[in-house]
């Protein structure tokens, strides 16, 4: 990975310099034409935002709604005798001996020739519980224990690309470690391979939970997750745009993820950064309809430090991909990179956007006698419409996709949950703030998540 192309560098001169800038010229327009004027023309961007972001959601949605381009393979097409490529299973584990059992079950359930079939279990050099628990449990040839020498950062990434120095597969995929993939997924992923377009590279695999009704926190993860996966990236599949991949279940083409030199290790969401680099060096990814099942965060604080690091690693690759943001573009006429905009710079700022924005509507109805007057001037008319719409419709429109998604995992139990979305976007704030605090105190810091809680709940 080369520097300048990785988050190894948070911010390049220019950017560091355009935030100071950029706080100097309001300071001075305020100064010279008055803080009301500045206010307003901050609201009409963050309002533009939104009204931008409710109307390509939609397009998104309604495209994957009326035409899914996802990957399908049959039970005929995998059951033809045949000779199976070379596979690598990734699977990075650091302190997770509480989920080392249910993992190493789940692999060997795959339904994939074990002559062709290579296990890696990337496990770090410092972590001797897991690596000792690994050796004792006399693992079958097909699974190779690999201890990662340590050096920094300490990242999942990091750990991959080890693992990706020793392979010669064809075809390799990464699965975390709490992950219960479908057992026929890698058959369909060659099959869906072979059957795409050349420029496929990566072939990503919707995610799910296994723990969904767990509590209401793991309800509303799991809402989020189907219209992620069930509607949006196959509505980006659709309009062939830059896909952030998920952070498991996404399969390669070896020889292509080796010619972008696997991930990047000082990018803590480094899934999201590998979708854009795809998508620069002209390659596309494709959804695949199969699940893996995985463990929603059923505590407050583990969820915080997994959601903080996702959104901290969104804005360290919009600030990669910035730096030359023409690169984004194939061709001159290439408008995906709005694209990018809106789905990884724009989702970052408008969570950080919201609560001040749902201060502003709060304060208006509760106070009106008092600030009325003075927000009412901060919305001229064609603003205050916009506003109306994307307030209105654009969080009545939000509601119904997560309906949507649940409905399409026909998760019927979930959708009467939706109406407390909401909370979770608050939720989703304060992660972000405490991810935008990381990024400038210790950007590289890899916030550990604790899996297994679903066993020890069980149990």
């Amino acid at each position: 990975m080369v520097k300048h192309n990785s988050a190894f560098k948070t911010f390049a001169l220019w950017q560091a310099l355009v935030v100071p800038v950029v706080i100097v010229i309001f300071v001075g327009m305020g100064l010279v034409v008055g803080a009301t004027e500045v206010v307003t023309v901050l609201v009409a961007l963050v309002s533009l935002l939104y009204f931008a972001d409710m109307l390509f959601n939609l397009f998104l949605v309604s495209s994957s709604l009326s035409h899914s381009s996802e990957f399908k393979v049959t039970a005929k097409q995998m059951a033809v005798e045949r000779d199976w490529p070379t596979y690598t299973v990734f699977c990075p584990l650091y302190k997770e001996t509480s989920v080392l059992k249910q993992f190493t079950t789940a692999m060997n359930k795959l339904d994939y020739p074990k002559d062709k079939l290579r296990i890696m279990l990337l496990l770090e050099e410092d972590d001797l519980e897991t690596i000792n628990a690994a050796r004792a449990m006399g693992l079958a040839k097909h699974f190779e224990i690999v201890v990662v020498p340590h050096s920094l950062p300490k990242t999942k990434p990091k750990a991959c690309n080890y693992g990706l120095t020793l392979t010669h597969s064809e075809y390799c995929v990464i699965f975390d470690a709490e992950d219960i993939p479908a057992r026929n997924q890698l058959k369909k992923a060659v099959i869906s391979f072979e059957n795409a377009p050349g420029d496929i590279a990566c072939i990503q695999a919707k995610l799910n939970f296994y723990n969904s009704t767990q509590n209401m926190l793991t309800r509303m993860f799991t809402a989020e997750y189907s219209l992620w996966f069930n509607l949006t990236l196959v509505g980006l599949q659709n309009i062939k745009g830059p896909v952030p991949l998920g952070g498991t279940s996404n399969h390669f083409k070896t020889y292509v993820l080796k010619g972008l030199y696997g991930w990047d290790p000082y990018n803590v969401t480094e899934d999201c950064d590998l979708g854009i680099r795809l998508y620069k060096q002209g390659f596309r990814t494709g959804v695949l309809d199969s699940y893996t099942l995985e463990e929603a965060n059923s505590k407050y604080g583990n969820w915080l430090r997994q959601r903080s690091r996702w959104i901290k690693g969104y804005m360290q690759t919009f600030l990669v991909h910035t730096r030359n943001p023409r690169q984004i573009q194939k061709h001159p006429l290439d408008m995906h990179i709005f694209t990018f905009y809106l789905v990884v710079g724009g989702k970052v700022l408008s969570i950080l956007a919201n609560p001040l924005m749902w201060l502003l509507t709060l304060s208006y109805f509760i106070l009106k006698p008092i600030v009325g007057a003075t927000i009412e001037s901060i919305y001229p008319t064609p603003i205050f419409y916009i506003a109306l719409v994307t307030l209105v419709f654009g969080n009545l429109l939000y509601l119904y996709y997560f309906m949507l998604g649940t409905a399409q995992r026909e998760q019927w139990n979930l959708i009467k949950f939706v109406v407390i979305v909401p909370l979770y976007w608050l939720m989703m704030s304060i992660a972000g703030f405490y991810a935008l605090y990381q990024l400038i105190v210790k950007p590289h810091y890899w916030e550990k998540t604790t899996h297994g809680l679903h066993l020890a709940k069980a149990k």
